[in-house]
């Protein structure tokens, strides 16, 4: 599958040129409690700083 996953957190392991996101998973989870309404209530847990 071909997918085209754009991120501009340059200071992740998965971040590659172009801003694209090199992961082969995303998960993305719910901030809060209650159910998400905007963007700010997700989180990305696929996250990993580059070493």
């Amino acid at each position: 599958m071909n997918q085209r996953i754009l991120c501009e957190v340059d200071n992740c392991t998965y971040w590659g040129k172009g801003n694209r996101c090199n992961a082969d998973v995303i998960y993305v989870t719910n901030q809060t409690a209650e159910e998400a309404i905007d963007t700010e209530d997700t989180g990305c847990k696929t996250f990993k700083p580059e070493e």
